[in-house]
Parts: C-alpha cells; sequence; structure tokens
C-alpha cells in the first residue's frame, strides 16, 4: 500500500506516459513564444520539434514558473482523498518556484488538519530532476513511509549528476551564461562546451572542448569517473537533448557498451519547452547516481 502521493513539476523533462504510469502528478511550468503563452505540458501544446524549429527560426522565448494556484489545485484532491504528499522541485538555484509550493503549502494544509506536505528542492534540473522523482517513485512504490523517502531523496539528491554540452551557443549567450565574443568564436572553432550541475543547483561551465567528437568522449568519460560502483554501475541512466538526438543517441550508444549493467537502456528524453528556453537546440544532458557533486 502506497503511503504517500509523490508530485513534482513539467521540468523534470519526462515522457507523459512516465507520470501516467506511475500516477505522479505534475505542475505546468509556462512559456511565451511569438507573442502566445503555452503550458509546458510534455510536448502537449508544442510538440518539441515544432518549438526548438521556432528557435532556430529567430524566435526567443520566455518563461513563468508555477504559481501557487497551480500547486494549490494539484495537492487538493490528493489531501481530500487523505492522502500526505512527497513534492520535489526544480533546482532553486534556477527558478523560485520552490517558494511558490512553500506558499501554496502554507495556503492549503490548514483546510486539511492532520495531513502533511514535504517539499524538497531537487537542486537539478531536467531529466536530472526525473531521476530523481524515478527514484522517490520506486520508494512510494515500495510502501516506503514519508519520512523514509524524505530522508533517502534529501542525503542522495546531490548524487544525481548532472553533465551537458551544446554545439548550439546563441541559448546561452542570450542567458547569459557565457559572452557575446565567447559564443562567436566558439562557433567558428566549433568549441562546444562541457557543463555541471554544482551543489547549489546551478549549471556551471566546466571545460571548452573543440569538436562534437571530442566532446561526446569526454561526457561519458565523465560517468565513468564519477559513476557509483565504476563500471559495474547498475543503477539508471537518462539523457535528454533539444532537437539533436543523433548526438544523444551517440552518447547512449558508448554508456551501453560500457556499462554492461545498467538498470535498462539508456532512457532518451527531450529538454522539455522551459529548460529547451535556456539551452535552445543542440544541447545533450548527462544523468546517472555517482559520488557526491563538488563545487
Amino acid at each position: 500500500m502506497k503511503q504517500f502521493a509523490l508530485t513534482c513539476s513539467s521540468t523534470a523533462d519526462m515522457p507523459l506516459s512516465f507520470f501516467r504510469e506511475n500516477d505522479i502528478p505534475f505542475a505546468c511550468f509556462h512559456f511565451l513564444i511569438e507573442g502566445k503563452e503555452y503550458l509546458d505540458n510534455c510536448g502537449q501544446s508544442m510538440p518539441f520539434d515544432v518549438f526548438y524549429q521556432k528557435i532556430a527560426n529567430g524566435a526567443k522565448p520566455t518563461t513563468s514558473q508555477v504559481t501557487a494556484a497551480d500547486y494549490e489545485k494539484m495537492w487538493k484532491p490528493l489531501l481530500s482523498a487523505g492522502t500526505d504528499i512527497l513534492h520535489i522541485t526544480l533546482s532553486s538555484g534556477l527558478s523560485g518556484t520552490i517558494n511558490s509550493a512553500l506558499t501554496a503549502r502554507d495556503n492549503i494544509l490548514p483546510k486539511f488538519p492532520g495531513r502533511r506536505i514535504e517539499i524538497i528542492d531537487s537542486l537539478g534540473a531536467s531529466s536530472g530532476y526525473g531521476l530523481l522523482v524515478t527514484y522517490a517513485c520506486k520508494l512510494r512504490d515500495e510502501s516506503k513511509n514519508l519520512d523514509e523517502a524524505v530522508q533517502w531523496v534529501e542525503e542522495n539528491k546531490l548524487r544525481v549528476h548532472h553533465w551537458f554540452f551544446s554545439t548550439d551557443l546563441s541559448s546561452y549567450y542570450r542567458g547569459g551564461r557565457i559572452s557575446k565574443s565567447s559564443a562567436m568564436f566558439g562557433t567558428i572553432l566549433h568549441i562546444c562546451p562541457l557543463l555541471n550541475m554544482n551543489t547549489e543547483g546551478r549549471l556551471i561551465p566546466r571545460e571548452k572542448i573543440r569538436t562534437k567528437k571530442k566532446v561526446i568522449a569526454e561526457i561519458v568519460k565523465r560517468m565513468e569517473q564519477h559513476v557509483q560502483d565504476g563500471f559495474n554501475y547498475s543503477g539508471k541512466c537518462y539523457i535528454s537533448q533539444s532537437a539533436c538526438y543523433e548526438d544523444a543517441r551517440a552518447v547512449a550508444d558508448l554508456i551501453e557498451a560500457r556499462f554492461p549493467r545498467l538498470d535498462g537502456k539508456v532512457l532518451i528524453n527531450s529538454v522539455g519547452t522551459v529548460i529547451g528556453t535556456h539551452t535552445g537546440p543542440g544541447t545533450v544532458a548527462l544523468f546517472f547516481l555517482g559520488d557526491d557533486r563538488v563545487l
């Protein structure tokens, strides 16, 4: 018997089928593109290929976070059914959505005496956030109680590694992560920046690597260096990509060859429309359980 309900937001960048099959309600961020607002809802309101093509054609989307009212609407049916809730948020290093969640909890719990909502900052994003949700789902399905699940997620969230590279620097420049000159010369010299998520849940440039072939090899090398149990890793591995599936597939093929004990094949997801607003097309992100992240 499940001891609690699990919720998250759309920026976990998992397929719609994952949320439906695992009974995980998710709150939708919003994005604005070409003067119209859409829900970030797993590609339902705008297919991912259409979204990234619009960016390639010069569109400059913006995003807005989940409101307190959105969270309350999601949680009310669960609380009404007498269920406690574990909610995992997008990294506070990228968004203030955790504040909306805390406000919503303060607003709604007085109406449901005895119920609990535990809110955890994932310090992650995209399918790395989704990977943490996946493990929390496993705990829920094993009938762990809410306190046990909270303890495991808090103790292990900084063991979820997030490594990114991009072959298109325009959105990184527009988002202020690199300078205009770096974007220009990086494009000319075919430089692909390698980034990861630090302990504060922020995306940090780590190395500039010339050519896509070399950065694909390097991102796999970082997994070899940091993954739990080395080449005997038996956990899950996720990749998310923004309009560059072949690059993601190249990374996945190398990983599946080098880590034969993976829990299933590497799952390749799309970077969603909200995270993709900031990465643009051409980003590949790799996620796995490993050692503790460092600054």
